[in-house]
Formats: structure tokens, C-alpha cells, sequence
């Protein structure tokens, strides 16, 4: 009798242990972060620049904070109870086969294969659409821990010959080989110093490509050149095209349209706009030639018909329209309207069998119209739900395209559209260990600061109480013209499935309503950025989806400058912030690597005195305060992080745990070999599971997941 009186007393303790909020364990004390005596002065004031020495990635004295940072943080991840439950769980989700969209290239169907946990994709080909699938490139043989990934796959026109590219550990620095398509023997050189740019084949003789001068991990990039590189000649007498060394230094591209005769090059001074010039390859000794000059706008050669060339453009059309205009004249002067702006915003222009494709976005949700090459409507294209479909590209013999559709809880699916009759085919669907109908999306419109409405995604289980108790991630970006459309993540079902909640705003700085929404959120309106996400989780507070003790807040990159700014304006909002590979130092941001080329979207500090004033009261690393309670936070880089250097990381985290006061963890995870996003997929989902854990952790959350492995 006694001893089953103590064993059920031992079940119904453990019972009451799986129920419990475990307690908070405080982090180990903070590494030290020495100050040094560094002031820069900008327009006559004085900004002392403390933390400057953890800009030198490559010194001893970063090296050893680096790793005492990260000591500290899995110190603490370590003793989150429930953490590997919810890694297994993500592990879970994930092992699923995931293919995608095939090419046609020459007699051959590739496409990209996963089976599950691969942390790359695998590239396959077969011979038509039935024939036995094959192995062509396994970039998880490219290295011995997965980090160096495929990173772009370039054909000739009859698909003899591909030029693929590779990055290594995250990196944004690409080198690329040629093979038969054949044997997959090589051809000539390996081609090195690629950073952001394609492969344009002319003919099976050689190619197209920019060249960025640097090939080290952090250099600095002003400019590249346009090159043309000869099969069977070393990569050192490669012809140069275009010199972007000008006055103002211009990144360049290219690309050939599908018939070949025309080359097409664009130059650019910032991540927004560009140049366009178009060079005739029929003509011997022909040169490049001006179509706009105009930085300021975006420009793409979508199609040509013989002379007749087909542009994507937003000049004096800021949701974009599509012209038309002579190759002999091709000015933007000359250019005559063939689809006209709407009050939709263009994403994207594509071309197969003779019609053109158009993408709009219809409240951040995708719309896609066909016309023929005169400008006609064919038809209002009927997708397969209320979410985003990309695609819809070919060439202009193709009968019928193959286009992806996803939304919040539908996982990426693979259809082929037939161009003549307007029907879609399901062509391909994953097998997700989840059940879509125990989930919603719903949008709703709120009120920023200023009175602009914003809409927002808010995804979540059906029948979820609003009692303001809902663990809610709140995640948005709000620059650059991009948009933050529907789309599926296996990872992020985990938060649904244990009750939280997934909120989107699509904020201005975006371009989900086009060119005028984006420059709603740049340079002096940035602040309009901030005051929309802000706006969002006191929404959401509002209508009792969540509360302050249980809201994250997250983005990466320029969100990553969102989240900080966020939590240095509103340290009350939050109950935990994750800024990722965030830009944080906006005084500084322009002296590295490509950072220079965000000065449309930001300004410079050294523009003038009203943009540095307008930048040092919202930059991340200056705006923090002392004794001042911020969120739980947990800031994430990578040691490969090339775009937006660690150095802006390093010197918020330094400042946020000198400033700090309170209980809550304010740390650091510095991943390695791995780059602005994470390398490969066992990263990507050990990154994901640690965020998942300190922020139900911090919110003093028992995850039903974690229940059920106690």
C-alpha cells in the first residue's frame, strides 16, 4: 500500500511538472566589451564610436569576444528544458519531399529535389516529362558540413552546356564552372570574383557576366564590369564590355533576350533603379546604347519581337506599366504605353508562347493577368486560392508553363498552366505532416500613426481565444521595394500548432503597393516604418490577440534595423526582439562591403546635416539608453555574413548589455559558416528552434510540444 501510495504521488508530481511554467534561468555574467576611445565628428558633432575595434572581424581580441558571446548564449539555450523537443519537432516537420518547378533545357526536365533533411537540394534531371530521374548536381558533395550550396544554374540556348555557381559557408561571393551537360565534364577555368550576377550565354561559344573586383569575404564592392569570357581561353583575357569604375560607380548585369541578338545591360547606383542599355550582337562592332539614364526608376527588357523591344518600366508609373519601342530609337523618349498602370502594383513581367504575364499584387495578394504581345487582355489568369504564384516563364514555342503557389498554410505546389485554353494542372504537392484546415489566415487593415491604413496577415489555429494570452510573433521588413507576400513555412507551423500566433503588416518601404509605398519609407519618412510596426503589435494588443507579455518581434536585415529600432523606441511593446543580420549602425553603414548601395533607401550620414541628425535619432546602436529595461533579446549573425557585415550585430549587442538593466537575457548567437540567411538546413533549423525556445521561455510559456516529450 505504501509503495503504490508513492508511486502515484511521484505520477502526480511529475504530472503537475509537465504543466508548470518552468523557472527562468539568468544568463551567465556578460562577456566584457572593452571601450576604446574612438569619436567621429559629423557636421561639428562629437559621436563617440565605443565598440569600432569589433569592426576588425579578423583580430585575436574579436575572435575571443565572439566565442565568449556565444558561450554565454548556448549557456543559456542549454538549459531551456524544453529546446531539443522543439528542434525535433521542426526536424519532423521539414523531413518531406520538396521538388520543385522544372526547366525544359534542350531534351531534358531539370529540377531541384529534397528528400526531407537534405541541407541542400538536390539538382535532377530526366528526359521528358516520364523519364527516369537522375542525379545531376549534389552540392551536399560540394563540402564535407553542407555549408557550400548551389547557388545559380545557367544553360546554352540547346542545352549542351551549363555554368553553375557556388558559394561557400553563406557567403555572397560566387565562383562558377562549366560542364557538358553530357558527362558533366568540365570545361575550361573555374570563374571566380562573382558577386550578385548571372550568366548570359551567346550561343555554345561563351558568355556574359559582371566581375566584382575583391574576392575577400568583407571587401568593399563600388562597382563591377561587364564581361564576356570565351570558352577554352583563361578567365585573365576576358574581354571587358563596360567599366562600372565611372563617376557615380554602377554595379552592372546582363542578359541576352531569347532570340540572342540583342545584349542587355543594366547599371545601377543603389538597390534601387537602374540604366538600361541594349547592345545589337548581329551587328559587327556594334555598341552598347543608352535606353534611359534614369537612376532613379526600374527598367527590364521583358521580350523582343525582331526589333520590336518589350519593357517592364515604373517611369512616371510608379505601380508600373509595360511599353514598347523600336531598337533603332530606343530612347525612353520613344517608348509608347502597351499596358498601361493600373491601380495594382506590378512585381513582375514575364513571357512564354508568344504572351506576356503579368503579376500584380491586389492587397499584398497575387493577381496575374495574360495579354498578347499587343497589349490585348487574354484573360484574368484563376489560381488555385488566395496566396502568391510565381512563374508563368518560357520560351516563345512553350504551349504551356509551369508556376509555384503557396500561402500561409498551403505549402508550396507546383502547377502547369496551359497558355491556349487558361486551364491549370496540378503538377506536383507535398505531403506535410500537418493539417491545413485547423488553420486560418485572415487580413485585417489598421491605423498607423499618421492615419495610413496598413493591412496585415494574422495566421493561427481556428477557435483561438483572444484573451490576449497568445504567444504572437510579429514579423515584418518595410524596405526596398520589397514585398512580404503569403507564403508557407513547415518550420513556423510549430509556433501555430502550440497556440501562437503569425502576424505580418506589410509596412511601408515595401512595394506592395508600388514605388510610391516604398518611398513612403525611405530616408526622412523612415520613421514611417517604424511607427507601422509599432501601430501593428499595438493592434493586435488591442483586439486581445496577444498582449506585451507575450509579443516577439522579428525580422531580418533591413527588419533586423526594424527590430532595433523598435525596441530602442518602444522598449515597452515586446516582451522578446530577434534582429537578425540587422543593419545597426546607420552612421557607419555605407563604409562596408555593399552597404553603400542603400543609400537611396536610407541617405548617408555624410550627405548633409538634416540626414545625419534624421539617422543618429533612430540608429540602432546610438538610440539605446542607459538603465533603460529592453525586451528579452536575442541578436543573430553569422561569421559569413557579407552584406550586412557582424560588426553591426557585435556593436549593438555590445551596447545593448552596457545599457541594460532588469532580468531580462539581452545576448548574442553568432553562427558560423553561414551568411546573410543560414547555410544550410540543419542550421536553419537549430537558428529556428533556439528562437522558438527564449521566446516561449521568456513569455513564460509551456509549448504543448514540450509536454508531450516530458
Amino acid at each position: 500500500m505504501i509503495k503504490s501510495y508513492l508511486v502515484a504521488i511521484s505520477i502526480a508530481l511529475l504530472a503537475l511538472a509537465c504543466t508548470r511554467t518552468p523557472e527562468i534561468t539568468a544568463p551567465g555574467p556578460y562577456p566584457a566589451s572593452t571601450k576604446v576611445d574612438t569619436i567621429d565628428y559629423y557636421f561639428g558633432t562629437a559621436v563617440p564610436d565605443p565598440y569600432r575595434w569589433l569592426e576588425n572581424d579578423t583580430t585575436a581580441e574579436t575572435a575571443g569576444w565572439v566565442e565568449a558571446q556565444n558561450n554565454v548564449t548556448f549557456a543559456y539555450l542549454d538549459h531551456i528544458p524544453y529546446r531539443e523537443a522543439i528542434r525535433n519537432r521542426i526536424s519532423a516537420l521539414n523531413d518531406y519531399e520538396k521538388i520543385s518547378a522544372p526547366s525544359r533545357e534542350g531534351e531534358f526536365l531539370y529540377y531541384y529535389r529534397n528528400s526531407g533533411l537534405q541541407n541542400q537540394s538536390v539538382l535532377y534531371r530526366k528526359k521528358g516529362e516520364n523519364g527516369t530521374p537522375e542525379v545531376f548536381l549534389d552540392p551536399n558533395t560540394f563540402s564535407t558540413d553542407g555549408t557550400s550550396a548551389l547557388q545559380g544554374t545557367f544553360f546554352t540556348s540547346d542545352g549542351s552546356l551549363l555554368a553553375y555557381m557556388i558559394s561557400e559557408g553563406g557567403s555572397d561571393w560566387r565562383k562558377a564552372v562549366i560542364v557538358k551537360t553530357a558527362d558533366k565534364s568540365m570545361v575550361g577555368d573555374t570563374i571566380r570574383n562573382l558577386k550578385f550576377t548571372g550568366i548570359a550565354w551567346k550561343g555554345n561559344e561563351g558568355f556574359y557576366y559582371s566581375r566584382t573586383e575583391g574576392d575577400k569575404l568583407f571587401s568593399r564592392v563600388d562597382y563591377s564590369k561587364l564581361m564576356y569570357h570565351k570558352l577554352g581561353t583563361p578567365q585573365s583575357e576576358d574581354k571587358l564590355i563596360f567599366d562600372g569604375n565611372t563617376n557615380p560607380p554602377r554595379r552592372v548585369s546582363a542578359y541576352l533576350t531569347e532570340d540572342e541578338r540583342y545584349l542587355v545591360m543594366s547599371a545601377s547606383i543603389t538597390t534601387s533603379g537602374n540604366e538600361l542599355y541594349i547592345q545589337d550582337l548581329t551587328k559587327p562592332g556594334s555598341k552598347l546604347i543608352s535606353l534611359t539614364s534614369n537612376f532613379d526608376n526600374e527598367h527590364q527588357v521583358v521580350d523582343n519581337a525582331g526589333d520590336r523591344l518589350i519593357i517592364y518600366t515604373n517611369l512616371n508609373a510608379p505601380n508600373g506599366k509595360v511599353v514598347e519601342v523600336s531598337a533603332a530609337n530606343p530612347s525612353a523618349a520613344n517608348w509608347k504605353d502597351l499596358i498601361k498602370e493600373e491601380k495594382e502594383a506590378i512585381q513582375s513581367v514575364t513571357s512564354a508562347g508568344g504572351k506576356l504575364f503579368v503579376n500584380y499584387l491586389k492587397d499584398a495578394k497575387t493577381l496575374i493577368k495574360q495579354f498578347d504581345r499587343s497589349g490585348q487582355l487574354d484573360r484574368e489568369i484563376s489560381l488555385p486560392g488566395i496566396g502568391t504564384a510565381s512563374g508563368f516563364g518560357g520560351r516563345v514555342t512553350d504551349t504551356f508553363v509551369y508556376y509555384s503557389f503557396t500561402s500561409f498554410i498551403d505549402p508550396t505546389s507546383i502547377y502547369t498552366y496551359d497558355i491556349a485554353s487558361g486551364k491549370s494542372t496540378l503538377y506536383q504537392r507535398p505531403k506535410v505532416d500537418f493539417n491545413p484546415d485547423d488553420f486560418e489566415t485572415k487580413q485585417v487593415f489598421y491605423t498607423s500613426k499618421d492615419g495610413t491604413k496598413i493591412p496585415m496577415f494574422i495566421t493561427m489555429k481556428k477557435g483561438i481565444k483572444l484573451d490576449g494570452k497568445n504567444p504572437t510573433w510579429l514579423y515584418s521588413y518595410g524596405g526596398f521595394n520589397i514585398s512580404l507576400l503569403p507564403s508557407f513555412s513547415s518550420s513556423r507551423v510549430v509556433w501555430l500548432e502550440n497556440g501562437g500566433i503569425y502576424a505580418v503588416p506589410n509596412i511601408r518601404g515595401g512595394g506592395e503597393y508600388g514605388e510610391a509605398w516604398h518611398l513612403a519609407g525611405t530616408k526622412l519618412n523612415k520613421q514611417n516604418v517604424f511607427d507601422d510596426f509599432i501601430a501593428a503589435g499595438e493592434y493586435l494588443i488591442q483586439e486581445k490577440y496577444t498582449s506585451s507579455a507575450y509579443l516577439a518581434i522579428a525580422g531580418g536585415s533591413n527588419g533586423g534595423l526594424l527590430v532595433g529600432a523598435t525596441m530602442t523606441q518602444r522598449p515597452d511593446l515586446a516582451k522578446v526582439a530577434f534582429p537578425a543580420v540587422g543593419v545597426m549602425d546607420m552612421l557607419r553603414y555605407h563604409r562596408f562591403t555593399v552597404g553603400d548601395a542603400w543609400k537611396y533607401d536610407y541617405g548617408r550620414s555624410i550627405d548633409s546635416k538634416e540626414m545625419f541628425e534624421y539617422l543618429l535619432r533612430y540608429s540602432p546602436v546610438h538610440a539605446l539608453k542607459p538603465n533603460t529595461a529592453y525586451p528579452a533579446t536575442m541578436v543573430t549573425t553569422a561569421d559569413h555574413d557579407d552584406r550586412v557585415v557582424p560588426a553591426h550585430s557585435f556593436k549593438f549587442a555590445a551596447t545593448l548589455q552596457e545599457n541594460h538593466i532588469g532580468d531580462h537575457p539581452v545576448l548574442i548567437r553568432i553562427d558560423t559558416k553561414s551568411g546573410h540567411g543560414s547555410s544550410n538546413l540543419s542550421k536553419a533549423i537549430e537558428l529556428t528552434a533556439d528562437q522558438y525556445a527564449f521566446a516561449w521561455y521568456n513569455m513564460q510559456v509551456l509549448p504543448p510540444v514540450a509536454k508531450k516529450d516530458m
